[in-house]
This record gives C-alpha cells, sequence and structure tokens, in this order.
C-alpha cells in the first residue's frame, strides 16, 4: 500500500519539542503544497499570493491571497495549489497548550475547546475582505517576522500574539451569536476533573470505556457525571468516546497497511460494520471511502 498522508511529529530543536513554529510555503504552477497529513498543533495559515484548495475535515474549502486558515488541532489535512504563478503563504503552527499554560486559565480552558475537543464547526477560512482592515494581517506578520528575526523575548512576543489573534477571532464569533460551547458555567473543580476523563480516554480509548466508569474516577454519582459532561461538551460521554475511536481511526487509515476490521479492533470498536457506521455518522463517507479521497486527491481546478 503506498502511503499519501502521515502523521507529522512535532518540530524539534535540540532534541526538545517546540511549542510553535513558523515558515513560508512556496511553490511555482498547480502543485501539491502539502500533502495530507495531521498533527497535534493549531495551524494557521495566510495566503500572500496564489490560490488554493484545502481538503479538511472531509470538505473541500478555497482560500487565495489575503484569506486566512484556521485547522484544529488533529484535522487531516492537504493544501493543493490551483494557479500557475508563484504561490506563497505563511504557516504558524502551536501547540494548543499555549492557549492554557498559566494556572489561572484552567478556567479559560472552555475558550479552548472547540479547537481541540469538540467537532470541527467552526469558521474555517476568513476571507480578505473580513479581515483585511483588523488586527489580523499585522498580528501573522508580526509573528512570521519575531520567528525570523528571533530577537530576545521572541518566544513571549510570538504567544502574546497567538493570544491576540485567538481574542480577536472569538469575539468575532460572540459577536456574531455564533454557539462555540464557550458560555459554560464550569467552576475550578469540574474542570479539572473533566480533564480526567479527558486524559484517560485518550490513554485508554481502545478498551471497554463505560459512563459509569468515568464517573467513578472523578467521584461523582452516574447521574450527575452524566448531565455534567453532556453540557460541557454538547454530547453524551459514549458519542464522545466514538469521537475519539474515529479520530485515531484516522490516523491509522493514513499510516497503516491494516483492513478495516483489524482498525476498528486496533481503536475500540467490537465489530467492523459498528466502526463503519459510526465513522459514517461522524464523517459522512465509509472508512474506505474516506481512505480513498486521501489517496487520489489531486491537483484540480475550481
Amino acid at each position: 500500500m503506498e502511503y499519501t498522508y502521515y502523521v507529522e511529529k512535532k518540530d524539534m530543536i535540540d532534541d526538545l519539542p517546540l511549542p510553535f513554529s513558523v515558515h513560508n510555503q512556496e511553490s511555482t504552477g498547480a502543485v501539491t503544497m502539502a500533502y495530507a497529513h495531521i498533527h497535534d498543533y493549531i495551524e494557521i495559515l495566510y495566503a500572500l499570493s496564489g490560490e488554493y484548495r484545502i481538503l479538511l475535515n472531509n470538505k473541500d474549502y478555497y482560500f487565495s491571497a489575503g484569506d486566512m486558515v484556521l485547522i484544529n488541532s488533529n484535522e487531516i489535512h492537504n493544501i493543493i495549489s490551483l494557479t500557475e504563478g508563484y504561490n506563497n503563504y505563511i504557516v504558524i503552527k502551536f501547540e494548543p497548550e499555549i492557549l492554557y499554560t498559566t494556572t489561572q486559565s484552567v478556567f479559560e480552558m472552555k475558550y479552548v475547546m472547540p479547537f481541540i475537543l469538540n467537532e470541527s464547526t467552526h469558521q474555517k477560512v476568513f476571507k480578505k475582505d473580513e479581515i483585511e482592515c483588523s488586527v489580523i494581517p499585522d498580528i501573522i506578520k508580526g509573528i512570521s517576522k519575531e520567528y525570523s528575526e528571533q530577537k530576545y523575548g521572541y518566544e513571549l512576543a510570538i504567544r502574546a500574539d497567538i493570544f491576540n489573534l485567538f481574542l480577536f477571532i472569538l469575539r468575532r464569533w460572540n459577536a456574531q451569536n455564533i454557539d462555540l460551547n464557550i458560555n459554560l458555567e464550569m467552576n475550578k473543580d469540574m474542570v479539572r476533573r473533566m480533564q480526567v476523563v479527558f486524559d484517560y480516554v485518550e490513554n485508554n480509548y481502545q478498551n471497554d470505556i463505560t459512563s459509569l466508569d468515568m464517573a467513578d474516577i472523578c467521584s461523582l454519582s452516574y447521574s450527575y457525571f452524566s448531565r455534567a459532561f453532556k453540557k460541557i461538551m454538547k454530547k453524551n460521554f459514549k458519542e464522545y468516546l466514538n469521537y475519539v475511536r474515529i479520530s485515531k481511526a484516522e490516523k491509522l487509515l493514513s499510516t497503516s497497511d491494516l483492513n478495516i476490521t483489524e482498525i476498528a479492533l486496533a481503536v475500540g470498536f467490537s465489530t467492523s460494520s459498528y466502526f463503519i457506521s459510526q465513522f459514517k455518522q461522524f464523517k459522512g463517507i465509509t472508512p474506505k471511502q474516506f481512505q480513498n479521497k486521501y489517496m487520489h486527491s489531486e491537483p484540480v481546478n475550481k
């Protein structure tokens, strides 16, 4: 089997993972700019020239000079240029933890959840006409300049710019009354209990896990845990567990030659038929169709 997309490793320097990285992706002509891949980073693209198609979360989007693209953590994506001329866009990748690294920000994790935990229903492409008169272009170009020059304290400058960029996005969405599950009454104790659940699922998704198990590790009653989880995540625990398993299955579909039954069992589904039905429910296509869609991605015209 020939692999056409992959799990991207974290950028490293002196054997240490970088919390962020910035570079310009450049080419001439209609070519594949970035083969389909996945990574833990949240990623921002800002087009300086050219026109592009991005396959993201099983949907095609188009962007061009002056547009910005927001890619969730762990979303498989590839990018193809559509013009014969010079193509150039800025790529900013950063760990989601950058947005909630302080002790106090345990309360602020609710703002980050749409980009790391929930289904990716938020706006993906910000067109030039809605951001060109905002702070976004200057922030992105400022991040690129700081990373390139790496003057004293550049790490702090980049973190501050990332905060300001996402603050602009969140406030814009809030002003448009877009529901991002961020107006929740979550106290510090509940966020910490939920984080225990997220960490446990990440490490044990392939095992038989129930809501009762999670209630026990949170020291909550089953009914209270179930209500709280549904309120925070806008899905019950079983739906969230299946969502995580499907996300893990995407990686196996892209990096292994396991068959569908083997992948289903590897990520915790008891039968391949249930795996296929859940995959189609979340992604809109079967696992095999998903695999083929990425394997045969070629430059196309709009």
